[in-house]
């Protein structure tokens, strides 16, 4: 079984990895854990646009990215280590990259030939899912595959 946990060190995504954890699997099973970073550009697009861009805008930015992959990188593999610790017989990978999580879990997804996704829920109220979309929902209604959204048990 080919399992895709994406995660994005949320107690939600905790929970994902609680649960996952938890998951009798087969001894053949292999985890893909990733997490998916906005690049700084995504939320910040003027800043690179403007036709007077300061040297310090673009050095904020690389700033952001480094630090924005590096707590992926640590996110993936404390996880990993979680994973590990329940289960040593699993081949386990990790990825980081950069991007909309929507588009990037859906195409690792199809790339790794996942069986299942696995994330947490995102928790947004109807105003926030409204505005800017839950990517569990969006995962759940887009995948190939089965998709598993872990609830964290103190989410009212």
């Amino acid at each position: 079984m080919k399992i895709l946990l994406a995660i994005d060190g949320s107690d939600f995504s905790k929970s994902a990895v609680k649960e996952l954890a938890k998951m009798p699997l087969p001894n053949d099973s292999e985890i893909s854990v990733m997490n998916v970073y906005e690049h700084p550009t995504v939320w910040a697009p003027d800043l690179l646009t403007m036709e007077t861009v300061r040297p310090y805008y673009k050095e904020v930015i690389s700033r952001a990215e480094k630090s924005a992959e590096k707590s992926a990188e640590k996110i993936v593999a404390e996880a990993a280590n979680a994973l590990k610790n329940k289960n040593g017989t699993l081949k386990i990978t990790t990825s980081v990259v950069s991007g909309l999580p929507k588009k990037e879990i859906l195409e690792q997804a199809e790339a790794f030939g996942a069986d299942l996704i696995v994330l947490g829920s995102q928790g947004h109220g109807a105003l926030s899912r409204f505005l800017l979309g839950s990517v569990s929902q969006y995962i759940a209604t887009h995948a190939k595959c089965s998709v598993m959204i872990a609830r964290n048990k103190d989410e009212k």
